[in-house]
């Protein structure tokens, strides 16, 4: 009869205990899905990103490159390339010239930066010598006005020496940069959503530490696109201009003045004369004592010999 009423309390132990544990293995399961609950969440947001990164990037670019270039169909059945004017394009030039006047294509040169809404970079003038005359000039013009500065800027030359012209098409970089910043943008704002949501400090502090390095990364992104886009607006032109002046000798119409040069030839002859008398009398008055001296002496041996003659 005991075994009878033991049976059953045993059976309703093993129950509860099994029950027990499979509360905590459920309890264990729960905690180790909320702890990783952000860091699989942002794992899938950041590889999300990347992909829909890559995919827009590349839609973008082919976006780009079709509003780029497109094709047209003449009358006569020929392709025809057109190429848009939305291109970003770096342009550079070099220009060598020789000048006439320094000065004047200085100033003309600087006039037409002023006019056409750029700025000087940079200016040197060198003057070796009273014959040469050389001088750099870098400046920005916008990039709307570059041939038309380029055009007005060799008119002022006499002599082209030379001209170097080169482009670079940044239109893929920057479109991928645009993406980026774009894909940078919406991992910020999730970032955001996160932490808005986040009740333990750990979250808070891992958020914090991935929000401040995904918005560097945008910083350092919107500064190159800032860079490409500065670059793009205006054109560097870098000109350098040579003047060799001929130094020919005037005429003074001075020395065609006959009656002049008859005076002053008169005035230094006489001017001579007058200084020479002048030294002659101050040397014999000067020396009129051993003048007399020697009279003297002279004079005494010439008695000396008239007695000597006479005896």
């Amino acid at each position: 009869m005991k075994k009878k009423v033991l049976r059953p309390w045993l059976i309703a132990s093993v129950f509860i205990f099994m029950t027990a544990c499979s509360s905590n293995d459920s309890m264990k399961e729960d905690k180790g899905e909320s702890a990783g609950k952000y860091e699989s969440s942002t794992e899938s947001s950041l590889s999300n990103d990347m992909a829909v990164d890559q995919d827009s990037s590349e839609a973008e670019r082919d976006e780009s490159a079709a509003d780029a270039e497109t094709e047209s169909e003449t009358d006569d059945g020929k392709v025809v390339s057109e190429t848009s004017t939305n291109r970003m394009i770096i342009h550079q030039a070099q220009l060598q010239l020789n000048v006439k006047d320094f000065d004047k294509a200085e100033q003309n040169i600087e006039k037409k930066v002023n006019e056409y809404g750029g700025y000087i970079v940079e200016s040197n003038i060198y003057r070796d010598d009273d014959e040469s005359v050389s001088g750099n000039i870098t400046v920005r013009i916008p990039e709307k006005h570059f041939q038309k500065f380029l055009t007005a800027t060799e008119g002022e030359a006499a002599e082209i020496l030379g001209r170097t012209v080169t482009g670079q098409d940044v239109t893929e970089e920057y479109v991928d940069l645009k993406s980026r910043v774009k894909s940078k943008r919406a991992v910020e704002a999730r970032l955001l959503d996160f932490m808005g949501d986040a009740e333990k400090t750990a979250d808070l502090l891992k958020i914090s530490s991935d929000l401040a390095i995904i918005q560097e990364e945008i910083e350092v992104i919107v500064g190159k696109m800032n860079y490409l886009e500065n670059q793009t607006s205006y054109s560097t032109v870098e000109i350098s201009m040579f003047e060799n002046r001929v130094i020919v000798p005037g005429l003074d119409n001075k020395d065609l003045d006959t009656w002049d040069k008859t005076k002053k030839q008169l005035a230094t002859s006489t001017n001579f004369l007058l200084a020479a008398a002048s030294g002659l009398i101050v040397f014999i008055i000067g020396n009129l004592p051993i003048f007399i001296l020697l009279l003297l002496i002279g004079l005494g041996v010439y008695l000396a010999f008239i007695r000597k003659r006479v005896k």
